[in-house]
């Protein structure tokens, strides 16, 4: 209800909000404000006192400006002087994070928000201390992705589940909540700040024997992204390597 958004665009939360909603963003100065109103919209008739953090990551457009020039009072935009990748940008808006929930969001609403309920029943009335949306199970879906894309994301999984041995279908679907306690925990061993940062996430909470829950969701392959999938694809085969080598050296046990 319109009522609802008006008084989360003028009225400060709580001191601990419910939840924290983070968007990582560069460059997104078409698709920011969509996903902002399509989050508003939604989260203001949960009845549940939320905030949103936009982690710019050093855009060179006025994708930050644009954000602060809506002018609402729970929404907050940090600021990097440079690009320091979407892992960088999801640790910062966590750290900066009030909410006893913290969910992050990709900036093209490609899973939409009308899917956080079903994630947020499994923190609150499950016990699970991370709860991820996942294309690649039972129940979940994926539109507008091409066959090709299709089958490398299918061999990524596999590594995952095989080679790495996180026990999940789908790592990288940019929609998952975090209790506070776990993010405060993940955020301080994270090492990786690129694209596959979630992957560490992950690693590190079944590391930690944190209670991991996969929930099916819809995904649409919105068009405009950034991602550069020859690229990325290099990218997070190297960063599988990093977090076996890392914990193999015992990076990850100083934090336990």
């Amino acid at each position: 209800m319109y009522d609802n958004y008006q008084k989360w665009k003028t009225t400060p939360v709580s001191n601990q909000p419910d939840v924290s909603i983070i968007v990582p963003a560069y460059n997104e100065t078409e698709r920011l404000i969509p996903t902002i109103g399509a989050i508003a919209s939604e989260m203001s008739d949960l009845g549940l006192e939320w905030e949103m953090i936009i982690a710019d990551d050093g855009s060179t457009d006025d994708t930050a400006a644009i954000a602060e020039s809506l002018e609402l009072v729970n929404l907050r935009v940090l600021r990097a002087p440079t690009n320091g990748g979407k892992g960088s940008a999801v640790r910062r808006g966590m750290a900066a994070a009030r909410g006893q929930n913290i969910l992050f969001a990709d900036a093209d609403n490609s899973t939409p928000i009308e899917e956080f309920a079903k994630l947020l029943a499994k923190i609150n009335d499950e016990g699970y201390d991370v709860a991820i949306g996942s294309r690649g199970m039972s129940g979940g879906s994926e539109a507008n992705k091409s066959p090709f894309r299709k089958l490398l994301s299918n061999g990524l999984r596999w590594m995952v589940q095989y080679v790495v041995g996180i026990q999940v279908h789908d790592s990288q679907c940019g929609f998952k909540l975090y209790t506070r306690e776990a993010a405060d925990k993940l955020i301080l061993a994270q090492t990786i700040m690129g694209f596959s940062f979630d992957l560490e996430h992950l690693y590190l909470a079944q590391k930690y024997e944190l209670k991991i829950a996969e929930v099916p969701v819809q995904w649409i392959d919105a068009p405009g992204s950034k991602v550069d999938t020859r690229k990325e694809v290099q990218r997070f085969m190297r960063d599988l390597m990093i977090i076996k080598l890392n914990d193999w050296r015992g990076n990850y046990e100083l934090v336990i």
